[in-house]
């Protein structure tokens, strides 16, 4: 078994994970994100998605790039008709 390097559990199911150069082991999709997702640089909750960059930062939507200062991001994009 192996132990979850954010809560501790050591569980027979756990995967491991390598991003940038690390690599580290847990035990959910939901401990996994605790220490790799990155957070919002307004609100800080993890963002899960895409998320939104401007000035270096990432928001995890419009309206806390705007709350932040960053007028230019917008959630969704025009549809284009076709």
């Amino acid at each position: 078994m192996a132990t979850c390097a954010t809560c501790g559990n050591d569980y027979d199911k756990a995967f491991t994970v390598q991003w940038g150069g690390q690599t580290a082991t847990f035990d959910s999709v939901e401990c996994a994100a605790v220490q790799i997702a990155p957070e919002c640089a307004h609100c800080g909750c993890r963002i899960l998605g895409h998320g939104l960059e401007a000035g270096g930062a990432i928001y995890c939507c419009a309206h806390c790039s705007r709350a932040a200062g960053e007028h230019t991001l917008v959630d969704r994009q025009p549809q284009s008709e076709g």
